[in-house]
């Protein structure tokens, strides 16, 4: 089928979703079937997928696929670093926002034949102080509540542990400001900023509907507004699918970015990743990912009714 059997580095992430271990051996045994001959990599703390597919790259693997959640993806990518080796993905995490992204199916079988017999497509990336990011990097109090999320409640109720941190952030920790340099020399103040490379926010919620991981650009959603009320407004508005309209947000594309702000969370695809001050940069064609021929760039989507510039 593929002459040479494609050499694959799969690496999976075992507490993905949960318990993740029997989905990863699942994979393992349908990419065999494929054709393939597949070596495993069980991580096993923060790090060690991005080491596995270093690895990979020097090792000469025709493919890495990695087994896991958005987390367990970037770390992948940063690992590679290079569009010269393809990279599949097998979405087994809490929310799979690339997956949605990208129209990889979340079937597993499915998305094990993406990743084989896909398409290769070079993408655009974020980088964020030197890493790059995949999806997207945000400030304010979205990252206080993935930062403090537990971990406890994330295993018992998944996705929706985020949406109970976020509730808890939004009623009794204090909101910070933030300010937005710009390249062209303006400084913008806000109190929560998305910087993203993909339509989908934390699930099937769209932020930045024209952003694309095909495009040489990133784009911002700005809040401005600090209050309370602002903030339930702007989460009733993505619950409700409503558009977010000035004054309550601000709309930009940027190819750089500056963030800064006193002990201001941020987050990089759904992982924290400490405080403000960040620069943001966009790197185009990164990387290649395997999609589906049908994916989402060849399909019509409405997705202008959501925000308004």
């Amino acid at each position: 089928m593929f002459g040479a059997r494609m050499r694959i580095k799969l690496i999976g992430n075992p507490v993905s979703g949960g318990d993740a271990r029997p989905r990863i051996q699942a994979a393992l045994g349908t990419l065999r079937d494929l054709g393939c001959e597949v070596d495993l990599c069980m991580t096993a703390a923060r790090g060690d997928a991005r080491q596995a597919a270093s690895l990979a790259v020097s090792e000469g693997y025709d493919r890495v696929v990695a087994a896991g959640g958005d987390g367990t993806l970037n770390e992948v990518v940063n690992g590679v670093v290079s569009p010269d080796l393809p990279i599949g993905f097998l979405p087994l995490g809490t929310v799979n926002v690339f997956a949605l992204e990208a129209g990889i199916p979340l079937q597993l079988e499915k998305a094990c034949a993406v990743a084989v017999q896909g398409v290769p497509r070079a993408i655009t990336l974020g980088k964020i102080n030197g890493e790059l990011f995949l999806l997207m990097a945000s400030a304010g109090w979205d990252a206080a509540a993935v930062a403090h999320v537990r971990p406890g409640l994330k295993k018992l109720l998944g996705r929706m542990a985020y949406a109970v941190s976020a509730v808890e952030t939004l009623l009794f920790r204090p909101l910070s400001a933030l300010q937005l340099q710009l390249p062209d020399g303006r400084c913008l103040k806000g109190f929560g900023v998305v910087v993203s490379n993909c339509r989908f926010y934390g699930g099937r919620y769209m932020v930045t509907p024209a952003a694309s991981m095909f495009k040489d650009d990133l784009e911002v959603c700005l809040l401005c507004q600090g209050s309370r009320a602002a903030l339930l407004r702007f989460a009733l508005s993505l619950a409700l699918k409503r558009p977010l309209r000035a004054p309550l947000v601000e709309l930009l594309t940027v190819d750089e970015i500056s963030l800064k702000g006193d002990g201001v969370a941020i987050q990089v695809d759904g992982d924290d990743f400490g405080t403000l001050p960040v620069l943001i940069e966009v790197v185009p064609r990164a990387i290649t990912m395997m999609l589906p021929g049908d994916s989402f760039t060849e399909r019509t989507v409405d997705v202008d009714s959501q925000v308004t510039r």
